[in-house]
């Protein structure tokens, strides 16, 4: 599975993923597993949000134990992250067959849709629409950098974009989600586990700042005669590096956009997209709000106007005890608990299901980059894993 999944979107110049949704390497990765899911006689189905199903089991009965995570990427990804939880689904199930175990609950893998937010801004955007924290108007007016709606690249791609929207019914029928992940961070590499549980997600948004200045030659504007808003958007990227250094959070300004974009130009236009996360959600607005002052006051010292606009958030989720408990029983009961800063599908649909995730080694920590690795033995562990926890939880 992993060698037949590798090569889908992969920049053969920088060696990362471009999965991005809607696109044809996006396609390619859904013919993927639609073929994984038929290869093992399972219920294949998308849902109304474009989100991939294959069910072991009636899709019906209810109480369905499910499995899975993502097949997308960030620019320039690495090939775990996301990936790494689909495919080790599809071992898991195949582990639990070799082993005779008689499955008497439901059994699903999941493939949701656009988790990375690459293309549209907006990150879990199949888990969103599904669990109703993303409604229809709202996500027909994402577009990408191309101008491009969600909608038209839905109906390019061949899917309906006037059914999405809440799918109480779906989730409903969820007795329990579990999402293996690669873990993105260095903390069962530092402790010697081969995999752990999460505890929590940390809160986390995105905020796009709009400096609008004004454009001019860049050989004959003299310094003290600009409105640079390249200048008060380098000064803000500086605030947010401190600010989240003193509040013991993250802070970073990872995409930009500049207007009209040309070397011999004073900018009219920066956009800068502001990243933030902290372990509780008073040290976020701390450190959001420091930024904003920060270039509030530097767009005045510039002649520079300024907007704020929070694109996303996501408030502190903590993976329920219960689910996790039992879990950790499963396994031994002796597994890490670790927190996490990055988000996840499993996070979204906590709010209306009972959800777990489990991390496999990073030795790097490295991830949302070509470098993000995990080896091979850590990466069966993690099958292993998540092969017992779901015969634990579909089979009694």
């Amino acid at each position: 599975m992993w060698a037949e999944l590798r090569p889908v979107g992969r920049d053969s110049g920088t060696g990362g993923y471009r999965r991005f949704a809607w696109t044809g390497a996006d396609a390619d990765c859904r013919a993927w597993f639609r073929a994984q899911a038929e290869a093992r006689s399972l219920t294949y189905e998308v849902d109304r949000n474009g989100n991939q199903w294959a069910w072991l089991g009636d899709p019906l009965a209810g109480d369905a134990v499910v499995t899975g995570s993502h097949l997308d990427s960030v620019p320039d990804g690495g090939a775990f992250d996301g990936p790494l939880g689909v495919v080790s689904s599809f071992a898991a199930l195949d582990e639990l067959r070799r082993r005779g175990t008689e499955i008497t609950r439901p059994l699903a893998i999941t493939n949701f849709g656009d988790e990375e937010g690459a293309r549209f801004g907006l990150a879990c955007v199949g888990s969103r629409l599904a669990a109703g924290q993303l409604t229809k108007e709202k996500a027909f007016a994402l577009r990408d950098g191309d101008g491009v709606g969600l909608p038209q690249a839905m109906e390019a791609a061949g899917y309906d974009p006037e059914a999405i929207g809440a799918d109480p019914e779906r989730l409903a029928r969820i007795g329990a989600f579990v999402e293996l992940h690669v873990e993105q961070g260095r903390a069962l590499d530092l402790t010697g586990d081969r995999v752990g549980i999460a505890s929590a997600i940390w809160p986390h948004g995105r905020w796009r700042f709009d400096f609008r200045g004004e454009a001019n030659h860049a050989g004959t504007t003299r310094l003290v005669d600009r409105r640079d808003p390249m200048l008060t958007y380098a000064a803000t990227v500086l605030a947010a590096r401190t600010e989240a250094a003193l509040a013991g959070a993250v802070a970073t300004f990872g995409k930009i956009a500049v207007e009209p974009n040309g070397v011999n130009a004073i900018p009219s236009l920066v956009r800068g997209w502001l990243d933030s996360r902290a372990a509780d959600q008073a040290t976020l607005d701390t450190v959001v709000t420091a930024v904003e002052k920060a270039a509030q006051e530097h767009a005045a010292r510039d002649g520079v106007d300024l907007a704020v606009v929070r694109e996303s958030f996501t408030p502190e989720i903590e993976f329920g005890h219960a689910l996790r408990d039992e879990i950790n029983r499963i396994l031994g009961g002796s597994v890490p608990v670790l927190g996490t800063g990055a988000g996840h599908d499993a996070g979204i649909l906590s709010a209306a299901v009972p959800t777990a995730m489990l991390f496999v080694r990073n030795p790097t920590g490295v991830s949302h980059s070509p470098a993000e690795s995990a080896e091979e033995d850590d990466c069966v562990a993690g099958v292993l894993a998540l092969a017992d926890v779901l015969e634990g939880l579909a089979c009694r």
